[in-house]
């Protein structure tokens, strides 16, 4: 009877494309291949190896996926708590372990790592600490220890230069929500075998439901210390050891509590909540104009509503049929400030929703018209409010339209109406899409609900002052 065998949660064939074909990608001594198999082993006695997914950010914890026969998302830099947090709200029986190194956890992905733990996801988190950035060729850690030497320390680490090393697990220990964390060690064979049983029962806390778990492992990194297998381990018993101490930090059997999980809703009830009664959507395809792609900027000062306008005209396209997009831009304060927003529309793919040539430019003041007037294309449009704006257009190779919007919103009892006056003149003058459709995407695009019928009322007034424009 076979006793020992690998684990089912590893490929039965090790595939890698390119040269040395047959060569895993760990060092010789590198202590990630001693945690793969005790992660593997766990698996694989506690039956989970269906609900497993692996979130593995960049550097050597990445390769990972190389060897599991289970779910695998590569992660940016960093970020692995953050996407594995998505995908453990998303799905309700996954087993997520989060795969991270010490460059990637205590470095750049600090503040991922410490919310993540702070709010108590439903994750398992392995964190090997061999206290430097090994893929990368052996640079400077948030864990290096002072004195140790390294590509960006030659001459050791330096407290006053550089910093203290990080320790990991007592930071995540100063949090309330997390329900264990231990540190190991893969110095000795009873480290191994103490690391074994803190990983199965970070993985059986998941399985629980208990919450987050984090699991910190010292590792030896050979290569990068420059030491071989043996002196490596006994250099992390003597070094290591010492600053990180190897202890259980907590183990507890309840979890933060909370309100749960928001209600699943069906189209129909998000639609009832939503208070949508109405299909805003085009009545028919094929009347679509086709725009090509087509390009507005909507431009004034903060507080004129040039944000919403924006996200309005966007939503108005996407009602007739067309893809669109939003991109808002103001200063530091807004209120007050410069703002514009930036719409495409189009009938194919947008590729960027970036405007730096409209084709039509809606200039709610006089610093918008100055400062873009130039910039519109060769036969485009500029719609200006002539209420604010007392200068004409100086380029002649444009259309150009005055709407006195802001002195007609106020003869409406509300002057931040004045951008939908003009927007509904733009529906007016372009023909991109009805004003039918404009005013069915209102209700929904509006935020206060009170203002709907205001709105309303501008959209009206915009289009029968087009109608006598044209008179």
């Amino acid at each position: 009877m076979i006793k020992h065998t690998k684990p089912s949660a590893f490929y039965d064939t090790f595939e890698r494309k390119g040269p040395g074909q047959k060569t895993t990608h760990y060092c010789p001594g590198c202590g990630h291949g001693t945690v793969h198999k005790l992660i593997a082993e766990a698996i694989d006695e506690m039956g989970i190896k269906d609900q497993v997914i692996f979130c593995a950010p960049v550097g050597c914890t990445t390769l990972m996926y190389f060897y599991f026969d289970t779910g695998n998302m590569q992660c940016p830099h960093g970020r692995a708590p953050a996407v594995a947090t998505g995908i453990s709200r998303t799905l309700d029986d996954s087993i997520v372990i989060s795969y991270q190194g010490d460059g990637d956890l205590a470095g750049i992905g600090m503040s991922e790592i410490v919310h993540a733990a702070n709010r108590g996801e439903k994750l398992t988190v392995f964190f090997v600490n061999n206290a430097i950035y090994g893929m990368t060729g052996g640079q400077m850690a948030p864990t290096t220890l002072i004195g140790q030497e390294s590509k960006t320390t030659p001459f050791g680490r330096d407290p006053i230069r550089d910093g203290m090393p990080i320790r990991m697990s007592e930071l995540i220990n100063t949090l309330e929500a997390p329900v264990f964390v231990e540190r190991c060690s893969l110095g000795t064979a009873a480290g191994v075998l103490k690391t074994r049983k803190a990983v199965k029962k970070a993985l059986m806390n998941q399985k629980n439901k208990k919450g987050f778990s984090f699991v910190e492992i010292l590792s030896p990194c050979p290569i990068n210390w420059k030491m071989d297998a043996i002196q490596s381990r006994k250099w992390l018993i003597e070094n290591l050891e010492k600053f990180y101490e190897v202890k259980n930090f907590r183990d507890k059997d309840t979890s933060i509590k909370g309100q749960g999980r928001l209600p699943f809703l069906s189209d129909d009830e998000l639609l009832k909540v939503l208070d949508v009664t109405a299909d805003t959507s085009s009545d028919d395809d094929n009347n679509r104009v086709d725009i090509g792609e087509h390009k507005v900027k909507i431009a004034g000062f903060g507080g004129q509503g040039i944000m919403s306008v924006g996200v309005l005209l966007a939503n108005c396209a996407k009602n007739a049929g067309f893809n669109s997009t939003w991109l808002p831009s103001y200063g530091a304060e807004m209120r007050g400030g410069t703002a514009y927003a930036s719409v495409v529309m189009s009938n194919d793919i947008i590729g960027t929703p970036v405007v730096d040539t409209p084709d039509v430019l809606i200039a709610m003041n006089s610093p918008s018209l100055d400062a873009f007037e130039n910039s519109v294309t060769k036969g485009g449009t500029i719609i200006v409010n002539s209420s604010i704006v007392s200068r004409k257009v100086t380029r002649t190779d444009v259309n150009t339209y005055y709407v006195p919007a802001t002195a007609m919103a106020n003869e409406l009892g509300l002057t931040a109406t004045a951008a939908v006056i003009i927007l509904a003149f733009y529906a007016k003058a372009l023909g991109i899409f009805g004003v039918d459709i404009l005013k069915a995407v209102v209700p929904i695009s509006i935020k206060n609900k009170k203002y709907i019928e205001a709105n309303l009322r501008a959209i009206t007034a915009g289009e029968m002052f087009f109608d006598d424009y044209k008179k």
